[in-house]
């Protein structure tokens, strides 16, 4: 566990960070831990920069911990400071402001960069992107101003401020390359449902668009899309995607490969260096193969599983991955990762006919909840739905158990997932085996016990 003299450094304020800083105190160990954190805020959480921009920003700055946590738990905490390079010879931690921390273990947890568009005009006022809480700031001061705002990128966190945008009464447009927003995560039946929440809402969709320029002198005043049409705009925010922040990483060795290359301990190749959060690419047993997952419960439970590692304790990330996406005060939630090739099954309610076979004609119930699972080999790999929690959290349970159900079971109203996630529910000999898988654990065990809010509702 380490006496008094042993020091950890984390790089990074993130959720990843500041979870395994205190997973370190609740294993034990007893000495010194240092998080450097370039922001210059209290580290606070990402979901609500883009989730809560009507109104103040104490709608959206939500620190992680309240500033006495830190002393409380022994945690020294430098913020506005940089670490410009890591030495594992001299276990040598070099800031921008002059120091050199020394340390026994370094724990990386630098998160991601937002992409931008190499077109003429992106470095105009008005176009945006949006990871940190100063972005948040300007974005929020420029939809108070009015529109029409644009959104380049159909993603979760383009279509939750388009979200935001309308509710406010604004003209919104959101260009998305693909065929339709978010069809990459969630295939083409539940997107198209996603897609008509805000088309019923009076936003516009352009499909199948690229941008090639922004136009104005100083300020924003357009987007130019592939055809030459010119789409007004006042604001404009660029969505188009994250890139792990691993810079640092490779200055000092450590393998990289569409992020931190890390093993289910957060260990990379470096034995002086750990990693954890969104810029990991790590082997996991509930995603088809080894690959990131940006979403901030994982961070809280990565970075949990890091603390525990650099306090002795060989703990395995292992837990199912969760999201969560807020849009028109609705919520969509999904446990689980599909794969090309799984099989997609649409839960009926007791109003339907028929499931749509066009996805065109999803999103047509009276209430627009759904709920949809991936199942490979008959056994639950997935599931999303929106507005539907308690089964999501019985799908979960499935999911993690490793359970066979039937795709007609799975389709049908009546089915009682409930009843099927538990454990006396006769799951046979595949699943009984399956079940005592060390992997099939609660994605909320080794939870950090503490009061840091999570996506989960």
């Amino acid at each position: 566990m380490g006496d008094e003299t042993h020091h950890h450094v984390i790089v990074g304020g993130s959720a990843a960070g500041i979870s395994a800083a205190l997973a370190l105190r609740r294993h034990g160990f007893a000495g010194r831990v240092t998080v450097v954190e370039a922001g210059d805020e209290l580290p606070y959480e990402r979901p609500p920069l883009s989730k809560a921009l009507a109104g103040d920003e104490h709608a959206f700055l939500h620190a992680i911990l309240p500033r006495q946590a830190y002393s409380e738990h022994r945690i020294t905490l430098l913020t506005a400071t940089r670490v410009l390079a890591l030495d594992p010879d001299r276990r040598a931690v070099e800031l921008d402001d002059g120091q050199t921390l020394y340390a026994d273990r370094v724990l990386l947890a630098t998160g991601m960069l937002a992409r931008t568009l190499p077109v003429p005009g992106a470095d105009l006022r008005g176009v945006l992107t949006l990871r940190d809480v100063h972005d948040a700031r300007e974005l929020a001061a420029r939809l108070r101003a009015g529109g029409p705002v644009v959104v380049v990128g159909g993603g979760f966190i383009g279509l939750e401020v388009a979200a935001v945008a309308r509710e406010a009464g604004l003209d919104v447009t959101v260009v998305e390359i693909g065929a339709r927003p978010l069809e990459g995560p969630l295939g083409p039946v539940l997107a198209a449902r996603m897609t008509g929440l805000h088309e019923r809402a009076g936003v516009r969709l352009r499909t199948g668009e690229s941008v090639t320029a922004f136009i104005g002198e100083t300020d924003v005043t357009g987007v130019r899309l592939g055809d030459g049409q010119v789409l007004p705009a006042a604001t404009v925010l660029v969505g188009v995607g994250v890139r792990p922040d691993t810079a640092l990483a490779e200055a000092t060795g450590v393998l990289c490969n569409e992020g931190i290359v890390v093993d289910r301990h957060c260990r990379t190749n470096v034995p002086w260096i750990l990693a954890a959060g969104d810029a990991t690419n790590q082997a996991h047993p509930h995603l088809p193969a080894r690959g990131r997952i940006e979403h901030w419960d994982n961070a809280m439970q990565q970075g949990a599983v890091a603390g525990a590692v650099l306090a002795g304790v060989l703990e395995s990330h292992t837990a199912l991955p969760y999201f969560y996406s807020e849009q028109y005060g609705r919520t969509l939630q999904m446990y689980g990762r599909p794969a090309p090739g799984d099989e997609f099954v649409l839960r009926a309610e007791a109003a339907d006919a028929v499931d749509p076979v066009d996805p065109a004609e999803a999103g047509e119930l009276a209430d627009g909840r759904f709920l949809g699972f991936w199942t490979r080999g008959g056994v639950p790999v997935a599931a999303a739905g929106l507005d539907r929690p308690r089964e999501l959290r019985a799908a979960r349970v499935l999911i993690e158990r490793r359970v066979p159900v039937h795709a007609a079971a799975l389709a049908s109203p009546t089915t009682d997932l409930r009843a099927l996630a538990k454990p006396s529910a006769a799951p046979g000999p595949l699943a009984a085996r399956l079940r005592s898988r060390p992997e099939a654990r609660s994605p909320h065990a080794g939870n950090p016990g503490i009061a840091i809010s999570t996506e989960a509702p």
